[in-house]
């Protein structure tokens, strides 16, 4: 059995929050383990589709681009039907051919900014990389290296502005922990008090539950 069955099952199991789609973000600081994660979790649930907001946001647009993923993605999984999203490509500075996203049982969206205020009402569930700051973003410098100094320095200030202004944490479903043998499933600040989320883990995970890898 995978690793990450029962937190899968428990999020299969949730009504419909964008049209037939479960929507579940995924959200956290930048070099939080959000990628990873996201990847692990979608095999999990049998090969969900994972949008990832590198594709949406652009140099231009780190984090104004949610009309555009409202018109290219939100609205049409809501009517049922395949989106389609156009990545882009931050070495060439433009946006590439289009690539269905269809409307699965379960879509992961993942990024910084997966749990905005504008996203949450699209939401089946929010879920939080547990890791500070300045962890997250060493990490990614780190995994990035030299040539992307001078991006970082800016990406920085912009997510601290974005999240100053539009926070996710606070209503997170789920705190998602990355320990040196799994991930920690912990209850998130939101609880269940947001009305379409309806399972929590100690209803289906039986409290908090430490996938191995």
């Amino acid at each position: 059995m995978d690793d990450l069955a029962r937190p899968a099952a428990a999020l299969r199991a949730l009504p419909p929050s964008c049209g037939p789609v479960r929507l579940i973000a995924v959200d956290g600081h930048a070099g939080s383990g959000k990628s990873t994660f996201a990847s692990r979790l979608a095999a999990a649930l049998g090969g969900a589709p994972v949008l990832r907001l590198d594709d949406v946001a652009t140099h231009e647009e780190l984090f104004g681009w949610t009309d555009r993923l409202r018109a290219e993605v939100l609205e049409p999984l809501s009517r049922g039907e395949v989106a389609h999203v156009h990545p882009y490509d931050w070495n060439l500075r433009r946006f590439g051919a289009a690539r269905p996203l269809p409307p699965a049982p379960v879509v992961l969206v993942e990024g910084v900014g997966a749990g905005r205020r504008a996203l949450r009402p699209f939401l089946a569930r929010l879920l939080w990389m547990e890791r500070g700051a300045e962890e997250s973003w060493e990490r990614g410098r780190r995994r990035d290296g030299p040539p992307q100094r001078e991006f970082w320095e800016g990406w920085t200030v912009a997510e601290t502005r974005h999240f100053a202004a539009d926070p996710s944490r606070p209503y997170a479903d789920t705190l998602v922990r990355e320990c040196a043998e799994g991930y920690e499933w912990l209850p998130g600040p939101a609880g269940t008090a947001v009305a379409n989320h309806g399972v929590t883990e100690s209803d289906r995970l039986g409290g908090p539950f430490r996938a191995p890898y």
